[in-house]
């Protein structure tokens, strides 16, 4: 069985692995199939009940408190509502598509598609739903929104009881099945199941791969649809030095007021008082939740940096040709798309925070200026870690090879 490397593009032979083994490229050490751990069956399980537990998790109440005499609750889609009352509507559709309409889309089309294939039913657009169930993988989000709650929990619980609620309790079990279904999922036998890997064409025959599923192809078949997947076959993804360095530059333009104005402001008994990315990690701080503090400065202020600066590392890179590091360089770009998603904590625990303070003459809270800056910057820079294709830094690395060597994809 052949298939092409998705980081370096090299093509591989990978033999039947038994339980436990892990195929490796040995050009750039991509991981390109284990068996450890994976399971058709125990991803269905999975993806099927975090499909069902997402239900409750969204109609019930995750977090309720009560002050004088006044409760007010928070569910998982009512952030939505009140950031959209409140005009922040760049912010609040966001949200609603990654923390509650893409996880149903997500898992729902998960639990069918692996359910259509345990039953030996194959219809023509099962490979296609498949490729959309693992592309939405990075924005369907309720792992990443139940960080947000704990964050949203500690802050408030800091200033008077709260207690969690069903949905609350349904949402950690969500999240805890969601990462579950993920590490169980064995991608490359349902891609098997849907259409096998044929042998490698010969060394004079000019080969081309599906980025996506890694079906190899005949250099001739670029152009039209994978076979496997239905995703148009490339030879690269197209433009993607353009596209990237366009996101990476407007990312670098949204990351400064996305740090420098408050996310969110709070009213208490009339005196505004802003909130800050940073203000918040130090709130953490002092009230000795050091932990969170530091995976707040992590998610909110590192990630999206080391984000922009790896990019821009890659970038420079293609452009100068360097062959200095391709391996760590390739590490680099698969870190940088793996964890792109973190950063979406410190917004979802706005969304989670704002339903429970507003407390009427008392107390309210509201998102503030640098609140659509931050959560454009983590999309920007998602998309860029989507449109950037690490095999151009090969190319441009080792060219008298690829040129010596046509099969290779």
């Amino acid at each position: 069985m052949t298939i092409a490397c998705t980081d370096c593009g090299t093509l591989q032979d990978i033999p039947p692995l038994p339980w436990g083994a892990i195929a490796i490229c040995p050009t750039c050490a991509n991981r390109m199939e284990r068996t450890n751990g994976r399971s058709i069956n125990g991803a269905l399980a999975c993806a099927s009940a975090t499909f069902v537990l997402l239900f409750p998790a969204n109609l019930l109440p995750i977090m309720h408190v009560s002050m004088v005499g006044m409760t007010r609750e928070s569910r998982l889609g009512s952030g939505v509502v009140t950031l959209w009352q409140h005009q922040w509507v760049i912010v609040a559709m966001l949200v609603a598509a990654f923390a509650v309409i893409l996880p149903f889309v997500r898992f729902g089309l998960l639990s069918l598609v692996l359910t259509l294939v345990q039953l030996g039913h194959r219809p023509h657009w099962l490979g296609r739903a498949f490729r959309w169930s693992l592309h939405l993988d990075q924005w369907a989000m309720p792992d990443v929104f139940l960080i947000g709650c704990a964050v949203g929990y500690s802050r408030i619980a800091a200033a008077m009881p709260v207690q969690i609620g069903w949905g609350g309790i349904c949402l950690i079990f969500a999240a805890f099945l969601c990462m579950l279904s993920r590490a169980a999922l064995d991608a490359r036998a349902v891609w098997r199941v849907l259409w096998p890997e044929c042998a490698a064409p010969p060394a004079d025959q000019p080969a081309i791969a599906c980025r996506f599923c890694d079906l190899v192809r005949p250099a001739a078949a670029e152009g039209s649809r994978c076979p496997r997947c239905a995703l148009t076959l490339r030879a690269r993804k197209p433009d993607s030095m353009v596209r990237t360095t366009a996101l990476v530059i407007a990312g670098f333009a949204l990351f400064f007021p996305a740090n420098l104005y408050p996310m969110s402001v709070d009213r208490q008994l009339g005196v505004l008082v802003p909130h800050r990315i940073v203000d918040g990690i130090m709130e953490l701080f002092q009230a000795h939740l050091w932990p969170l503090g530091v995976l707040i400065f992590f998610t909110s202020i590192a990630i999206p940096l080391l984000k922009l600066a790896g990019l821009s590392w890659l970038l420079l890179s293609i452009w100068r040709g360097s062959r200095y590091r391709l391996v760590l360089k390739t590490r680099l770009c698969r870190l940088i798309d793996e964890i792109g998603r973190w950063s979406c904590v410190d917004i979802f625990t706005i969304a989670v925070f704002l339903p429970l303070m507003q407390f009427d003459g008392m107390v309210s809270t509201d998102a503030a200026n640098g609140a659509p800056p931050f959560l454009l910057v983590v999309v920007i820079t998602m998309l860029a870690s989507h449109t950037f294709d690490p095999r151009l830094m090969w190319d441009a690395a080792l060219t008298p090879r690829l040129h010596a060597h046509p099969g290779q994809a």
